[in-house]
């Protein structure tokens, strides 16, 4: 397993959007923010998840990345028509 430079650099920046997004998720003045950053928080994990794949070269892990992607897709779309149906 070698871990280069920029492997290092985009973990690095994951980590610091993961971190930013959950302040917005702990301060979010709304539902709807908190959402869009668990969100946030889901795709950067997938990003997170598929940067390790590559480098400890397993192709594995990339299933996991499409399974929680869907997971976090489908739970946003729920969120969205929870927010129709309460708003009318």
């Amino acid at each position: 397993m070698m871990v280069t430079i920029a492997v290092i650099i985009a973990l690095a920046m994951l980590s610091v959007a993961l971190l930013l997004a959950l302040v917005r998720l702990a301060r979010g003045p709304s539902l709807p923010d908190r959402v869009v950053a668990l969100d946030l928080m889901g795709t950067l994990a997938v990003g997170m998840i598929t940067v390790y794949a590559m480098t400890t070269q397993q192709p594995v892990f990339l299933d996991v990345a499409i399974v929680l992607a869907l997971i976090s897709f489908l739970g946003t779309v729920a969120f969205a028509r929870y927010v129709e149906k309460r708003g009318s």
